[in-house]
């Protein structure tokens, strides 16, 4: 039996417009989903729209629509980005669908049941646009005299009936959870954050709000929708089938990485676990929460006009190049800036002159000097032996920075082998040993070959369109792409297809 392996994005709020920041938590998931299915893995990958709350409800009327059309017309957005950036999610779950109804009602029931649920009276402030509570510390007045979030959301002051759940009584008990699971929380710097927030001291979370009603009913008092934030979380367990103990997806849960925004790493981290031991459930094995993206060096807003939109990216630069720069140009984890100069730059030098060009030279030869068939391989000399060893300690490299979720990391370890390979062709120029040494240039073309299939096999999770034509010209057959495929050599004689050029270089239209 295969071991199961399940990853979550976060939910994306309706209310925003798909931008680079969705697709970058989506595909780096993505990439680590396709990454566990080539390693062997049964993968569970979700993501989804989370659609309740006072800010859809006060959006769903000032479009003039009731909040059910509304999130049914924005989330589509969603869904289409991840059509267009070739995301291979095994569910897109929405909060409204009536499964995520029951799962988050079963959850209420054994947070009251194990006597973490009170009902009182809540008074403070609350950003709608965030829909998060904030003490009066954690805010910052403005020169008007107004208060907002650390988000820059503005807030207000509310004061309504509300249920809570006693969060106050879960600090020693979660500074212990986090001792005990070092890495339940990545990044270190995110981890620090969370240690200290908790140390400092935590309040009751109020959990129901009774000003709006866009939401899910708390059950046995309908007077009352569950908080947002409750019901969201909920989503990573309502798609593994539960409270159905019989469910096919059931044992996938706990998920093994949530993946979110630092922006959110609270909830998470803090309010989601506690609620979790509460109701006698598995806590997720991680979180992971890495940085914001800025656009040209600015902070991506609507109002300053900058959002850039992943279907234009695609289109302008191709897929797989869009998504080889999102995990290659920032370390995961920290904050990064988008530039089209830099996109262009990784497309130009690391695909088309790296990667392109040792697959261009390496194929171009086999096809004009060894009648288009895979050569055999032969004795093996010092330079072989290194070149072919280091691209072959590659899937285990590959699965230590994957498990860590250190992206731009395993693909630098992919290029030191490549640009290796680059290093070794121009060494041993094969063109030369055409004229001198012919059985010698087959050794080293069938070097090359096997160089490129490992190099492509381990690049197909994050560019599955280039490497599977690269794979094609390599002779590599459909069942023979995965991790384990790597430890059979292909046969000798092969006939490899025409090659043709997978990474023309990209140049700039004169306006």
């Amino acid at each position: 039996m295969k071991p199961k392996y399940y990853v979550t994005t976060p939910i994306y709020y309706v209310n925003d417009v798909p931008h680079i920041g969705h697709a970058y938590t989506t595909l780096a998931c993505d990439v680590l989903a396709r990454w566990k299915r080539l390693d062997g893995y049964d993968v569970l990958f979700l993501t989804g729209t989370d659609e309740h709350g006072q800010k859809v409800e006060k959006a769903a009327e000032a479009a003039g629509m009731s909040p059910q059309a509304f999130v049914d017309k924005v989330s589509v957005a969603f869904r289409e980005m991840g059509a267009v950036m070739g995301i291979s999610n095994d569910d897109a779950i929405r909060t409204t669908e009536p499964r995520h109804k029951v799962s988050s009602t079963a959850l209420w029931q054994r947070l009251l049941a194990a006597g973490d649920i009170y009902l009182g009276g809540y008074e403070g402030w609350y950003a709608v646009r965030d829909e998060a509570f904030y003490d009066e510390g954690e805010l910052t007045t403005r020169a008007d005299g107004s208060k907002v979030a650390p988000s820059g959301a503005p807030v207000e002051w509310v004061v309504e009936p509300s249920y809570f759940f006693r969060l106050s009584a879960w600090q020693d008990r979660l500074l212990a959870f986090y001792a005990a699971h070092p890495d339940f929380i990545a990044p270190e710097s995110r981890r620090n954050e969370v240690l200290s927030f908790v140390k400092g001291g935590l309040r009751d979370l109020s959990i129901s709000r009774t000003s709006f009603t866009w939401g899910i009913p708390v059950p046995g008092d309908e007077r009352h929708i569950m908080y947002v934030w409750l019901d969201a979380l909920q989503n990573y367990v309502t798609a593994t089938g539960w409270p159905d103990a019989g469910a096919a997806r059931a044992g996938f849960w706990p998920a093994d990485l949530h993946m979110v925004g630092k922006d959110i790493l609270r909830f998470h981290t803090v309010y989601w676990p506690a609620f979790l031991m509460s109701a006698g459930l598995p806590t997720p094995k991680r979180v992971f929460a890495h940085g914001w993206w800025t656009i040209e060096g600015e902070k991506i807003s609507k109002s300053l006009g900058n959002v850039v939109a992943p279907a234009e990216l695609v289109e302008s630069y191709g897929l797989d190049a869009v998504r080889f720069f999102l995990l290659r140009e920032v370390p995961f984890g920290n904050d990064g800036n988008f530039s089209r100069k830099a996109l262009v730059s990784r497309l130009n030098v690391e695909l088309a002159n790296d990667l392109g060009n040792l697959a261009q030279r390496s194929l171009s030869l086999i096809a004009r000097n060894c009648g288009g068939v895979l050569p055999a391989r032969g004795a093996a000399t010092e330079e072989d032996v290194a070149l072919r060893g280091a691209a072959e300690a590659l899937p285990a490299l590959l699965r230590q920075r994957m498990d860590s979720q250190a992206f731009g990391d395993a693909l630098e370890d992919v290029w030191k082998v490549i640009r290796a390979g680059n290093g070794y062709i121009d060494r041993q120029a094969p063109w030369a040993l055409k004229k001198t040494d012919v059985v010698r240039m087959g050794h080293v073309l069938r070097v090359l070959a096997d160089v490129l299939r490992v190099v492509a096999t381990v690049l197909q999770p994050v560019m599955p369109g280039s490497m599977g034509k690269m794979l094609d010209q390599l002779g590599v057959p459909s069942e023979a792409r995965d991790l384990a495929a790597l430890g059979t050599a292909l046969a000798e004689g092969t006939v490899l297809p025409a090659p043709q050029g997978v990474f023309p270089r990209f140049v700039e239209e004169a306006s």
